[in-house]
């Protein structure tokens, strides 16, 4: 069966519909919403099926949005296609990924099944702890804007033969862009927004990951964000030059110079994340990442102006607006697995680690640390595993808890 006629067929269309539905997502240039899109396939779908068949199908120009960067340097520019291109984009995934993933590395994280920025980061960390005490930091400029149209095409040609496939990835490549009532042709860069652009920059930058595998390198990438772990300055520093020329010849993207580093890992971030300068690293959020998420609690809790703030409605209510802030359950009781108190003794000591129960009420259990009634003990705020709009940050415990694990200890 042809690759298209797979795309169009009845399951793999009604699993994409219910993914459009779940995501929601604002409309295009259409101005077409998720909800009005079942009766506009009931009316149009046999025509447009028969489009994509043909490989007639012209997709719609991209609604251009700029949100602000992390840190307010800068904006960035964002593509949203249309509600129907979202569902043939992301029908054309669902098909495309079981040919693509397979192949892809295993040091490869982002926008892949059954992996995230957690397993990113661990594997870091890892590489970290081995003895790999230099960073090899790459910021990719402008990557989603630079990717080159005919480079990406010829690695996607590799796997896909299906020539009617070949053209529509090539129409959504091609498709205008709007902005400000006025529609631009672009010759170069995937835009972001499309359920299609994720499996493109990893289809494209799997290049880089087989360069790097074939060298014996260490490296972790998420996207565009990738980072080596190499064991001298000097070595790390040879392989920013080699690797910046194989991008620019091989893939054509531009490596930031400005942005780019080679330094010590907990100097650098990775994904929000910073790591101790300890034989075995610890990971610690990077400051950056916390001062965003304060800047956001702020204008949330700034929004009342001394009035009450509408309340979100549950067991544990809070502003409406920190839901869009805060993941859902990350209420006290509601954090992922048990919270963690390390109770690190002063140097004179050795240490105690001391384990609670996530759920208020839960028996607190410590191990009392050896040397007798007079051991000092120093308590520190837990740090689980929290994502804030994909960024990871602490969470600490309630004093009320500490006091208590306190009054356990010395009973």
């Amino acid at each position: 069966m042809r690759l298209m006629a797979a795309i169009v067929s009845r399951e793999n269309m009604m699993t994409a519909y219910q993914r459009v539905m779940a995501n929601k997502g604002a409309p295009g240039i259409d101005r077409m919403s998720v909800e009005q899109l079942k009766p506009y396939l009931m009316e149009h779908w046999p025509r447009i099926k028969e489009e994509l068949l043909a490989g007639r199908y012209q997709p719609a120009s991209v609604r251009g949005v700029e949100i602000p960067k992390p840190g307010g340097k800068g904006m960035r520019l964002l593509g949203i296609p249309t509600v129907l291109d979202r569902l043939l984009q992301q029908a054309m995934h669902q098909v495309l990924m079981p040919i693509f993933d397979p192949g892809f590395s295993s040091s490869s994280y982002g926008f892949r099944p059954r992996r995230s920025a957690h397993g990113a980061v661990l594997a870091a960390q890892s590489h970290i702890a081995a003895g790999l005490r230099f960073v090899v930091d790459l910021d990719l400029e402008k990557f989603f804007d630079r990717v080159n149209h005919d480079v990406l095409m010829a690695r996607v040609a590799r796997k896909v033969a299906d020539q009617q496939v070949l053209r529509l990835i090539r129409r959504y490549l091609q498709a205008g862009l709007m902005t400000g009532g006025l529609v631009s042709a672009r010759s170069e860069g995937t835009p972001q927004g499309g359920p299609l652009s994720p499996l493109l920059s990893n289809i494209l930058l799997d290049d880089l990951d087989k360069e790097l595998e074939r060298r014996g390198h260490a490296f972790c990438r998420y996207a565009d964000d990738c980072n080596i772990y190499v064991r001298s300055r000097r070595a790390g520093e040879r392989v920013m030059a080699s690797i910046t020329r194989f991008l620019t010849e091989r893939l054509r993207l531009t490596v930031n110079a400005a942005k780019s580093a080679v330094d010590r890992p907990w100097n650098r971030s990775f994904l929000g994340y910073t790591v101790t300068a300890h034989l075995q690293p610890r990971l610690r959020v990077a400051p950056r990442s916390v001062e965003r998420l304060r800047d956001k609690l702020r204008a949330a809790f700034r929004e009342g102006r001394g009035r009450s703030c509408p309340h979100h409605q549950g067991p544990h209510p809070h502003p409406a607006r920190l839901d869009r802030l805060l993941p859902a359950g990350a209420g006290e009781g509601h954090v992922r697995g048990p919270r963690r108190l390390v109770a690190a003794q002063d140097a004179r000591h050795p240490v105690a680690s001391v384990e609670t129960a996530a759920h208020q009420g839960s028996k607190t259990e410590a191990t009392r640390p050896r040397g007798g009634a007079g051991t000092a003990v120093r308590f520190q705020r837990t740090r689980p595993l929290v994502e804030c709009r994909g960024q990871p940050y602490e969470r600490r415990l309630p004093k009320g808890l500490l006091r208590q694990t306190r009054a356990d200890l010395t009973a």
